[in-house]
Order: structure tokens, then sequence, then C-alpha cells
């Protein structure tokens, strides 16, 4: 992939007693994250921008509002599904991008974290899944930046085959490419704490 620009110092955003300024954590993102050039997605296709995750998933000062938001998500995910605590019993999240998302909201929520790998271990215990999790127990995936959802799709299955209750997908980013169409066709309620038209990305 060929990038060029480079993203800026980001704008700090705040939390205050009436909780995120979602449009400047919006515009945190965008001006930390945002990337033009060629880019090949991992769904394939080839794209004029790239939202580098690890380019606002590295900085506590995104972080920190960004689990506050995951915390509403979260609970407002659960309760619609029935869970009387508002809370599931795991968060989970997936390698590489997911991890610092899914640590935060754990830090946030006190919910305990699972940390789903790419492909199971070629050692000691040879787990695909790293956390504890039981049949039954109830999951919400964070996700960094969905294009078609491919990666969270993933995770969802190893979860499912561990007989967890998917409640649903809660992404950073949606990039409105088929993401929410695809997780409609797979069962998986899904949304997004933001889109690309909330960050003023126009192709």
């Amino acid at each position: 992939m060929s990038a060029s620009t480079t993203p800026s110092t980001p704008t700090r955003p705040s939390i205050s007693a009436g909780g995120v300024d979602r449009a400047t954590l919006a515009k945190a993102i965008a001006e930390a994250a945002l990337l033009r050039g060629t880019f090949t997605l991992r769904s394939g296709r080839t794209s004029s921008y790239y939202l580098d995750k690890y380019l606002f998933s590295t900085r506590p000062e995104v972080l920190a509002p960004l689990a506050e938001l995951f915390a509403e998500r979260i609970g407002a995910m659960a309760s619609r599904a029935g869970v009387a605590s508002g809370k599931p019993d795991r968060l989970a999240g997936a390698e590489l991008g997911g991890i610092p998302l899914v640590t935060a909201a754990s830090l946030r929520t006190g919910i305990p974290c699972l940390f789903i790998r790419n492909a199971k271990k070629d050692y000691g215990t040879a787990k695909q899944l790293e956390g504890s999790v039981e049949a039954g127990q109830s999951v919400i995936l964070l996700e960094d930046v969905a294009t078609t959802a491919g990666q969270a799709l993933e995770a969802v299955k190893v979860l499912q085959g561990l007989k967890a209750d998917v409640l649903g997908v809660i992404a950073t980013i949606d990039r409105q490419e088929g993401a929410t169409e695809n997780m409609l066709a797979a069962g998986v309620p899904f949304e997004a704490l933001f889109t690309k038209a909330d960050l003023g990305i126009a192709e």
C-alpha cells in the first residue's frame, strides 16, 4: 500500500459531566488515522483512503473517550438482548486491532475480556481464544474498523464454536461498505460508534 499524506497530531477530545464530545472525538480519530493514497484492504478491495487503527488505538487520549462510548453501547446492546443486568458476561476483541479497544472497554466497565487470535497457537495451550468463557455466557465483540466485517464474522464463529451467546458486534468505525448487511445476513446485531461520514470522509 502507498500513502500520500502523513496524519497530523489529533485534536484532544474531552470527557465531561455531559459525556464524550463525539464531534471532537471523530475529528481526533480522523486527524490521527486517515491516510490518503492507494491501499489494498483486508477484503481485497482497493481504496483511496485507509484508516490506520493503530494510529488512534495507541493514543490514551483517544482510547479513554472511546471506552466511554463503548460502555454506553455495550449496556444498550445487552439490554436489548434481554440481559437483566445490562451487562454481558464477557467482552471480546480480535487480534490485533481489537485488543486495545476491548482492554480499554473492560477497564471502563469492569467486564472481563477475551482475546481472539487469527489462528490457533501451535505451542503451549494451542488455543485460539485467550481468557475464560463458558458455554451459554453472553459476549459482545468489539471491532476496530469494519469494511465487510470479515474478521468480525470469523471471530463470532470462534465464540459460537465455544457455545458462547454472541449478543452482537460493536465497531469503532463502519466504512459503510457492506459490514452491516453481512452481519444482518449472519443474524448478528451490528452497530458502530462512527461511520466514515461521521469522520468527514468522502472518497
